[in-house]
């Protein structure tokens, strides 16, 4: 009855080509198959095909905590921060679901060791991030790391074989990101083996929505949190659950914060944290006309001045009244390995097809508000996303080194 089932599922979206090794699997591999189209969601092939161009509504720039105000209210964000954390208000939320492929390594991107002198993994760096908060608040932070379907076993033994990096193994929560199918230019979902779909990492922006799959929304009324600092794994140098970004979120009022840097130059590629239709939300660099991009305000600053660095603040009861609410879906064109007709394993050298994905600056304009608060970028933004030149391994083993970090 199953079979037949997922039979009509697969002929009711034209994916019947899913099924064609079916007769050659054992029986297991078959339960295996039937399971993953049965779990599939289909419906996010609907994406495909719409050439309808995304209408931005009426950008402007928005205001900033700078640097310099920073400077002189410090001391009271810290201890409002402080508070929040000693009162067991704020998690944090790190997302690890991706592979180290384009740093030329096959293991989750936070196994990969940046050290020169000394072995230093990403993960590791993370950990002693955390841990300057942990040592000034005197409390740990639940620490909650999504993984994705494809590293999550070996990050979670990972983090076993090196003792959590001295965090308390009962303040970390591993779960799972949702995972999308990959399809190729006509829609067809490819296979990845006779028996498995392709599917990548559904992106950053299903982060919530994985938690509430897991279960932890409860854990998190449990603990009592109402906040979560949702950061990205490639940034080693930035600051985690920070008790000043935290604190001045609070006494802003808002339900959401998003730390960020001044760009470097008026055409740099980054996503700049604007109003659109007076609502927060990020723009991209070739998004903003010339006019924008170069626009000075009365002091002779750039007026879309700052670019996101995936580090956020979310309030949780905002989270939960938006989390039926759903994302846009981005489509990339993407590398995707697959098994022809004949049962052949395909390694692409150039896009052969489409991945989906929900990004979680897209959940920045779902918020009334968000506070953008300004860092430095030589002290908080070292991201580490490929294996040299820009944004590399080098550039942030240099960074470290320059903050006085041992490596």
């Amino acid at each position: 009855m199953r079979e037949s089932e997922i039979r009509n599922k697969c002929k009711e979206w034209d994916q019947e080509h899913l099924l064609q090794f079916y007769a050659e699997l054992s029986e297991n591999e078959q339960e295996e198959l039937l399971s993953q189209i049965q779990e599939t969601d289909f419906s996010i092939l609907t994406s495909l095909g719409d050439e309808t161009i995304s209408q931005r509504g009426e950008i402007a720039p928005i205001d900033a905590v700078s640097l310099e105000e920073i400077q002189t209210k410090k001391e009271e964000f810290r201890e409002l921060g402080l508070e929040e954390i000693r009162k067991g208000h704020v998690g944090a939320v790190l997302l690890a679901g991706g592979m180290g492929t384009r740093l030329g390594s096959s293991h989750p991107k936070g196994m990969f060791n940046i050290g020169e002198t000394r072995t230093v993994y990403i993960f590791q760096r993370l950990i002693e991030n955390m841990m300057e908060v942990v040592n000034e608040a005197e409390v740990f932070i639940p620490l909650f790391i999504m993984t994705s379907e494809k590293n999550h076993e070996e990050t979670c033994s990972f983090f076993k074989e090196h003792d959590f990096f001295g965090y308390p193994e009962q303040k970390v929560y591993f779960f799972r990101q949702k995972m999308a199918p990959a399809t190729d230019w006509d829609g067809k979902i490819l296979l990845e083996k006779k028996n498995r779909l392709a599917t990548s990492p559904n992106g950053n922006g299903g982060w919530f929505s994985s938690m509430a799959d897991a279960g932890l929304l409860q854990e998190l009324d449990r603990i009592g949190i109402e906040w979560l600092n949702v950061f990205a794994v490639d940034n080693v140098l930035q600051k985690i659950a920070d008790p000043v970004f935290i604190g001045a979120v609070k006494k802003a009022g808002m339900v959401s914060g998003s730390k960020v840097v001044a760009k470097a130059e008026p055409t740099e590629r980054v996503g700049v944290l604007c109003l659109e239709d007076g609502k927060p939300s990020i723009v991209e660099y070739y998004e903003l006309s010339e006019e924008m991009t170069y626009a000075l305000d009365k002091n002779g600053k750039l007026l879309y001045n700052y670019g996101v660095i995936l580090n956020y603040l979310f309030r949780v009861d905002t989270l939960k009244d938006i989390m039926n609410q759903h994302l846009p879906v981005h489509v990339v064109k993407k590398k995707i390995p697959y098994i022809d007709k004949n049962g052949t394993c395909v390694s692409p050298e150039e896009p052969n097809g489409y991945k989906f994905e929900e990004l979680v600056l897209d959940m920045i304009h779902m918020m009334d508000n968000c506070l953008a608060f300004e860092v430095e970028r030589d002290r908080e933004f070292a991201p580490v996303k490929n294996a040299t030149g820009k944004d590399s391994v080098d550039s942030a083993r240099e960074l470290l080194k320059k903050n006085g970090i041992e490596i």
